[in-house]
């Protein structure tokens, strides 16, 4: 359950990004009640994970989902373009989430 807990972290990590980005320096209402939201549900939930994972590989991998999630949709919400060096070092950071999961004690 802590991984769904630590998944559910990590979407909200997006989504309060994604809000932020659209809530245009905290002067659109929704979007800027969505951040804020979604900010709290992304800390409630990681610290849920936290009870059963480590620290280190929790944080890491909470902070890797975001950046790939937030990278990716960037990409496809406001047309931000990646070079080839950033999606190679996106990339290195997926390894780095399967790593961690694979060879991690939980």
């Amino acid at each position: 359950m802590h991984w769904i807990f630590l998944l559910f972290a990590a979407i909200f990590e997006v989504s309060w990004a994604i809000a932020m980005k659209y809530s245009d320096g905290f002067s659109v209402l929704v979007p800027s009640i969505i951040t804020v939201v979604g900010y709290i549900l992304s800390a409630v939930f990681l610290s849920l994970a936290l009870k059963q994972l480590p620290l280190g590989t929790a944080y890491a991998m909470w902070t890797g989902f975001g950046i790939i999630g937030t990278s990716v949709l960037g990409v496809f919400l406001f047309n931000e373009k990646l070079t080839v060096p950033q999606v190679i070092c996106v990339i290195l950071i997926v390894v780095g989430i399967v790593g961690l999961k694979l060879l991690g004690k939980e």
